[in-house]
């Protein structure tokens, strides 16, 4: 959006994500980013792979141009400028070096911090106060090239993936075209990254949920807030998988990875306090609060929880 809101920026093609079926019915299901380009008429591509894409032709457009005579003629020109953002694929060499300013991307931390697929998650679970936005041009290697721009923000103790992802979508916009802008105009000049402090997160998967209660309370809610909404938190109860739709720290203290009862109240004891459920979901059954859900399993208090 906000590169289809500025003036200064004319977008050729939107390269996003083939359509994927989703839900039991398996219906396939467009990326929010071709839907938006649909909406604005844009061109789009969905190649299944980029190990054998190539821009080719549609490096070129004609611009209709005024000449000093008053006569229209056209203008030839090569594409200036790739610009990706959490595209999910590795881009090859001669996509990122096909436009003339090379390929720009904004990665959602302080890099070299964080390189890698899941940085706000990562962020959020090892309980950093800080993280930022870096705008940088990309090379062959994974979040390794040179930086454009780059602004650190503070996050809030109860972010979760969803709001923390959010304030740095906004934040990256301006950044963004600000670093066109003077990239282009050669304001800027490209700043190698600090290899030597370079740190890496990882993939996530649905065994990333997995809750250890020898973590503290603490530990345990900065997972809920870098999973949630997926893959989740998730325990096992009565040989049934447990998801732990909203939680809050305790201090209340308990036996370790038992699940406790009290005034409509659903805790579980942690390595040194305890986490209070606010949201849960049984396999099998519908989400519910703490009330209802004691009301239905009362016989599961005191019950030890296992992954």
């Amino acid at each position: 959006k906000g590169l289809i809101n500025s003036p200064f920026m004319e977008i050729n093609k939107v390269i996003t994500m083939p359509d994927k079926p989703v839900g039991r019915k398996k219906e396939l299901q467009s990326s929010p980013v071709k839907i938006l380009a649909l909406e604005h008429n844009l061109k789009i591509d969905q190649p299944e792979k980029l190990k054998n894409y190539e821009l080719g032709a549609n490096n070129y457009h004609c611009l209709e141009a005024t000449a000093n005579a008053g006569q229209a003629g056209s203008l030839l020109r090569r594409d200036e400028l790739n610009i990706i953002v959490d595209y999910g694929m590795i881009i090859p060499q001669n996509i990122i070096d096909t436009p003339k300013f090379g390929s720009i991307n904004i990665h959602p931390s302080l890099l070299p911090k964080y390189r890698g697929p899941s940085p706000i998650q990562s962020v959020l679970i090892d309980g950093q106060t800080k993280t930022g936005i870096s705008i940088m041009l990309i090379d062959k290697e994974m979040d390794h090239g040179p930086i454009l721009a780059q602004e650190s923000f503070e996050i809030d103790k109860d972010d979760t993936y969803p709001e923390l992802s959010t304030k740095l979508a906004k934040k990256a916009v301006e950044m963004l075209l600000t670093a066109i802008s003077e990239y282009t105009n050669d304001k800027i000049k490209p700043k190698d990254q600090n290899h030597d402090q370079a740190t890496f997160c990882k993939m996530l998967s649905r065994q990333s949920g997995i809750i250890n209660f020898n973590k503290t309370a603490k530990e345990i809610y900065d997972q809920y807030r870098g999973l949630t909404p997926w893959p989740g938190i998730w325990t096992k109860l009565d040989n049934k998988i447990l998801k732990l739709l909203k939680i809050k720290p305790s201090n209340k203290k308990i036996d370790q990875g038992k699940i406790f009862f009290e005034n409509n109240k659903i805790l579980i004891g942690c390595k040194d306090n305890s986490i209070e459920i606010l949201k849960l979901q049984l396999e099998g059954k519908k989400p519910a609060t703490a009330k209802d859900f004691i009301n239905g399993n009362k016989g599961m208090n005191g019950v030890s929880l296992s992954s």
